[in-house]
Formats: C-alpha cells, sequence, structure tokens
C-alpha cells in the first residue's frame, strides 16, 4: 500500500535530515523531475534559483534536468554525441517546436540553426544556468524562438573540468559559491583546441558542429582584466577575418541590433575590454580570435559567432541574468532577421567555394577605429598593503560614462592564391583525420599518378621555448616555392578547394598560417634530417662532384668570397657541397602536402 503524500514527505525530511536546510530544498525540488509517485507537477526551478542566484548546478544535476525536459517535452530531444576525455559522453539538447531532430531536415526547410556552447571553462557558469532557465521556458511556452528557428545547446563541454569542483581557483571572481576547473580532464584548456583538436572533447565538437551545420553560434563565457560598469562584454568574431557578405553584415547591421537590445534589456554592451594596461579609457582593440578559439574555427566555415564574456566582478546572478538577456536579445535580433541570416549564409558558402584568394595571421590597424561609450570606473595608483609599492586599483565611488577608441580593423599579414586542389600523401592520417571531422570533401587517387605540383620548402622559423597547450608552437616560418613532378600513389589523398570549407583548408594546410597544422607541430617529424654523412669518407666524394659539377664550384668560391666565417669554415663548406648534391636527403624539411595550381 502506498504511503500517503503527506507521511512520504515526512519520511524525507527525516532522511535528508542530515543536510542543510538548503540542500534539502533543492533536493525536494529536483525529486519531482525524477518521478516519485505522489509528488505534484514539476517545476523545474533550477539550483541556481533555489539558492537565490548563489549557486550553480553540479554536472549530474545539469544532465538530470535536461534529460527530464526531453522526458516530458516532446520539443526536446537530449542526444550523446561522441567522447569527451573524461570518459563520460558529450551532450547536445536540442529544441524544436515542430518536433524534428534531424539538421538535414532543417537545412532542407531552409530553416536558422542557433548553437549555444557553454562551460568550455566550467569556472565559468553563467552560460551553464541561464541555458537550463532558458530551455525550460521554451519547454513551458514562457518564451518562444523566432519564427522558423531551431535551438542546440551544448550543457556542458569541459565536462572532465565541471567534475573538478571547487571554490579557489577562480581568485578574482565574485561567485558562484562553487564551480569546476578551467582545464579539461588532460589539462589542456579547450578554448585554444579548435584547430589541434588534442582533446576528445574537440573532436566531438568538430562533428557536432558540422553535423548541426549553425548559421549563429554563441559559446559563453567570464572575463577577468579591468574593473568597470558593465555586467556583459561580447567578443563578435572579427570581421575582416570573416569576411564575405556575413563580415560586412555583422558589423553594419547585426552587432548594432544587438547592443540596441542589451541596453533596452538594462544590460549596456560593451566589446570584451581587451585592455590589459588598466585603463581602459585609453580605448582597445577589437579581440583577434584566430582559428583556435571557438568563434574563430566558427567563422572558418562562414557561421556569425559570439563570445559573450559577463564581467567576473559582478554578482553571479547579475551576471546569470545577463547572459539569459543577451540569450533573448539574439532571439529579437534573429526573429527580425531570421530570413536575411540563412540568405546571407548561402551567399557566404558561394562566396567560399569560389573564393581564390586567402587572407591569413591578420594584424591590427590602428589608423582605423570607431568611438563606443563606454561606463567605467576612475582609476588610480595607491601603496600597497603588501610590498608598500604602488598598486593599481580602481574607485567604485567614481563611475563615469565617456566616450572611448575601439580599434575593430584588422589587415591580412599574409595572403594566398588557392590552388585547385591540396594533395596529401596517405601516410599523413593524422592530418586527413581531422580534414574529414570538419566536413571537408576528401578523394582518394584510383591509381598511382605522377604530377605536376608546388611545394614549400621550410626555410626558416622560429618555436616557442615553453610549452603552450601541449604543443612548441612555430612562427615566422619561412618557406621556399618550388615547382616539380611527384609520384604519387593510390590512395593518397585529393582535397579540391571548391568547396564551403576553402578557408579553413588555407588556414591549416599553409604552413605559413599562425594556426596551421605545421605551427602546430603536426609536420615536426620532417624538420629532422633521417640521414648523414662520415665526413672523412664524403671528403673524396664532396671533391670528386665538384670536379664533374664546376657551376656548384663557382658557387661555392662566390659564397667563400662573401662571407669570411665559412672561408675559414671546412665543415660548414662540407655541409654546402652535401646541401647542394644529389645525396642531400629530400625530405629533409620538406612540407609534405603539395598544392595542384590552377591551369
Amino acid at each position: 500500500m502506498l504511503l500517503s503524500v503527506s507521511v512520504k514527505h515526512c519520511f524525507l525530511f527525516l532522511f535528508f535530515g542530515h543536510l542543510a536546510m538548503r540542500n534539502l530544498l533543492v533536493t525536494l525540488l529536483l525529486l519531482p523531475a525524477i518521478g516519485l509517485v505522489g509528488f505534484a507537477q514539476p517545476t523545474y526551478t533550477t539550483r541556481f534559483e533555489v539558492s537565490g542566484g548563489l549557486e550553480t548546478a553540479q554536472y549530474t544535476e545539469v544532465i538530470a534536468y535536461f534529460q527530464q525536459l526531453a522526458s516530458d517535452f516532446e520539443a526536446v530531444e537530449m542526444i550523446e554525441m561522441g567522447m569527451t576525455d573524461a570518459g563520460l559522453p558529450l551532450h547536445v539538447v536540442l529544441y524544436d517546436p515542430w518536433k524534428q531532430f534531424d539538421p538535414a531536415d532543417w537545412h532542407r526547410e531552409n530553416r536558422l540553426v542557433l548553437l549555444i556552447n557553454n562551460g568550455i571553462h566550467p569556472g565559468e557558469p553563467d552560460g551553464i544556468d541561464a541555458s537550463m532557465m532558458l530551455l525550460r521556458d521554451l519547454a513551458l511556452q514562457k518564451r518562444n524562438l523566432p519564427k522558423n528557428t531551431v535551438l542546440a545547446v551544448i550543457p556542458v563541454y569541459n565536462v572532465g573540468g565541471h567534475l573538478n569542483r571547487g571554490s579557489h581557483s577562480r581568485v578574482n571572481q565574485n561567485g558562484p559559491q562553487e564551480y569546476g576547473f578551467r582545464a579539461n580532464a588532460r589539462n589542456y584548456d579547450l578554448n585554444r583546441d579548435f584547430i589541434k583538436a588534442d582533446s576528445r572533447n574537440a573532436q566531438s565538437f568538430q562533428s557536432i558542429f558540422h553535423w548541426l551545420g549553425p548559421q549563429v553560434f554563441i559559446d559563453t563565457h567570464v572575463s577577468n582584466g579591468a574593473d568597470y560598469q558593465h555586467v556583459m562584454t561580447l567578443i563578435s568574431t572579427q570581421h575582416n577575418r570573416l569576411g564575405g557578405p556575413m563580415g560586412s553584415y555583422l558589423e553594419e547591421e547585426l552587432e548594432p541590433k544587438l547592443y540596441r537590445g542589451m541596453e533596452e534589456a538594462g544590460f549596456p554592451l560593451v566589446p570584451y575590454v581587451n585592455a590589459w594596461n588598466g585603463k581602459p579609457e585609453d580605448g582597445w582593440p577589437q579581440f583577434k580570435d584566430s582559428g583556435r578559439y571557438s568563434s574563430g574555427y566558427a567563422a572558418l566555415f562562414g557561421t556569425l559567432s559570439f563570445m559573450p564574456e559577463t564581467h567576473m566582478l559582478k554578482p553571479y546572478g547579475e551576471r546569470v541574468r545577463s547572459t539569459y538577456a543577451l540569450f533573448e536579445t539574439f532571439f529579437a535580433t534573429i526573429e527580425q532577421d531570421g530570413d536575411k541570416i540563412l540568405r546571407l549564409c548561402k551567399d557566404q558558402q558561394k562566396w567560399l567555394r569560389q573564393l581564390r584568394e586567402v587572407s591569413l595571421n591578420h594584424q591590427l590597424n590602428r589608423e582605423r577605429y570607431k568611438s563606443i561609450v563606454f561606463h567605467g570606473f576612475e582609476s588610480g595608483s595607491k601603496p600597497s598593503e603588501v610590498s608598500g609599492l604602488p598598486r593599481l586599483y580602481y574607485d567604485r565611488s567614481r563611475p563615469f560614462t565617456k566616450e572611448v577608441t575601439f580599434y575593430h580593423t584588422y589587415v591580412p599579414g599574409l595572403s594566398i592564391q588557392l590552388p585547385r586542389a591540396y594533395l596529401i600523401p596517405q601516410g599523413w592520417h593524422q592530418v586527413v583525420e581531422n580534414l574529414s571531422r570538419n566536413g571537408v570533401e576528401v578523394e582518394r587517387l584510383e591509381r598511382d599518378t605522377v604530377l605536376r605540383v608546388t611545394g614549400y620548402e621550410i626555410d626558416a622559423f622560429k618555436t616557442s621555448p615553453r610549452a603552450y597547450e601541449g604543443h612548441y608552437l612555430h612562427s615566422d616560418v619561412q618557406v621556399v616555392k618550388k615547382s616539380f613532378t611527384y609520384a604519387f600513389r593510390k590512395g593518397d589523398y585529393l582535397v579540391r578547394t571548391n568547396q564551403v570549407a576553402s578557408r579553413y583548408l588555407a588556414e591549416v594546410l599553409e604552413p605559413q598560417g599562425e594556426d596551421s597544422f605545421f605551427a602546430w607541430n603536426f609536420f615536426d617529424t620532417i624538420l629532422q634530417a633521417k640521414e648523414g654523412y662520415s665526413a672523412y669518407v664524403f671528403e673524396d666524394l664532396a671533391a670528386a662532384y665538384l670536379d664533374e659539377n664546376p657551376l656548384i664550384r663557382q658557387r661555392l668560391e662566390a659564397k667563400k668570397l662573401q662571407d669570411e666565417s665559412f672561408a675559414n669554415d671546412g665543415p660548414a663548406q662540407l655541409r654546402w657541397v652535401y646541401d647542394n648534391s644529389p645525396w642531400r636527403e629530400r625530405e629533409h624539411n620538406a612540407y609534405p602536402v603539395y598544392r595542384l595550381e590552377l591551369p
């Protein structure tokens, strides 16, 4: 016989009597979502709301919450898609009032896809709690999606970091009481992993991103740095890097609408305060989101991409509410501009397929800027109570509002003419696997084939002396370009550039790109010679070779005349002869991605 509701409530009170009253209240409010007999209709109240904006949900609570929404509402579906380094799957929550959950159907019916990614840095959980409330309000029809739109949410991207819960890792942040850690289960910062994809998280994300094909992407964060009045700041993907029809629309139309909407919502918006001199009133440059970052990665495929950054010093409740308000502002903007965004997305994809010149390594142009309204606090200097020396401080009793300079223009640091196709020998399978995960159309050669191609020899580069996200990044790469015939084997890879992924291909396959696979050490084995010579043996061979090749001897003698130290260095001269002889190892420094040029 079932206990009455009142008896069961008493039983549960005794059972949980050892818990603090706050946690008891959270537990009782969440239990209906688990479906125990005798409870009223679930309220879907979150830990954030129960705690008065002081706490954020634990990982198991987040997943259980969305699972319950998916169970109770036909318009919500939750799927597992790929693994994470924590050994747990990555989840995606889909909300579609039409109850269709196949992205192929959405794109066939010309519907707009909005993707929200949360918890890439779990110490910044604002978006997690805001998304829980947003999905609930949509399911309960307290809020409506923009017409012809579907919503996809990754509830917690960095699962391992979210499980690594504590209250001390973000020393300067004002709440919540406990939160996750920035790095993932393998200590990667996942917002540096979108190109190199060392983590299972990033590999799963790439598959999810290209499965969904979103036109708009939001990746939620919390900022650090200076103190100011704004609760919410925004990184829009750098419009010059985005380029094409969408780049112009982003800067000229979409951003102004988002800023007006947030002003009306009571959360005046300002670009991410990229000012590390402590005085934002002096102005700052737009953050350049290269391909290693989430928004820069998404932009390579023509997606309008954003990283909202709430201000770390604002109370947690205020930060989450501003994130929710930003979601609503995006909804209102998409309601107004959705058809235009869809049309521009198609135009952008057409532009990418026809692209012949790609800009890389963008650099700030300080000759172009605009004025923006900034709500700050006066800053100053006073003696440190720690060292006694001058220290920076902000005086919140002295707020100000003024126009400041915002540098928002980047110009290409390198321009690359795209080839008709890239050719990759099949031994470089890690590279090809990355391309395939990113929606790149890859073909296999059906037979052994000799082709005339252009190749690069790595001539010079710099390497970081310290590890960065598991790598020693190369930079300032210099190459020598050569044309020659190359014998490709059956099964080698042909990657045509007349596809939507054209910019991504240039970004990762051109070795001079700042986020190229070469920069991220994918090809470091070519930088070490595998063969050599014994000097006393090669001396005689070198002498005979110079006798047989007088032009080579002339070049050697000319170099001696030009370089005194070389003229006095016998081993260096012997190495020079080797490097200019048929015995030189052709694989050494030879970049193994080849260009099939346009006719």
